[in-house]
C-alpha cells in the first residue's frame, strides 16, 4: 500500500500526518527524521487497527502541487 504523507516544518522540528489514517502523526528533528518516524508509526497503526478487528482503509488521499503564477 501507498500512502500520501504530509510533511511540515513547524517551528522546532518537522511533523508529519497521514490524512487517510486519521491519528497517525510523528515528528522528527529533520525531514528525514520525521519520515522515518512516520514510517514506524504507518506501521504501528495498521497493526493496531489489525488486532483490533478494525478493517485497515485504504489509500484514497491523492497530492498534487499545483504552481501558482506570482
Amino acid at each position: 500500500m501507498r500512502y500520501a504523507v504530509v510533511i511540515e516544518k513547524t517551528a522546532g522540528n518537522y511533523s508529519a500526518l497521514v490524512p487517510d489514517l486519521p491519528g497517525c502523526v510523528a515528528t522528527g528533528s529533520t525531514r528525514e527524521d520525521a519520515e522515518q518516524q512516520i514510517r514506524e508509526a504507518i506501521h504501528f497503526h495498521l497493526e493496531g487497527l489489525r488486532e483490533d478487528g478494525v478493517q485497515v482503509p485504504p489509500p484514497s488521499s491523492h497530492v498534487e502541487y499545483i504552481d501558482i503564477a506570482a
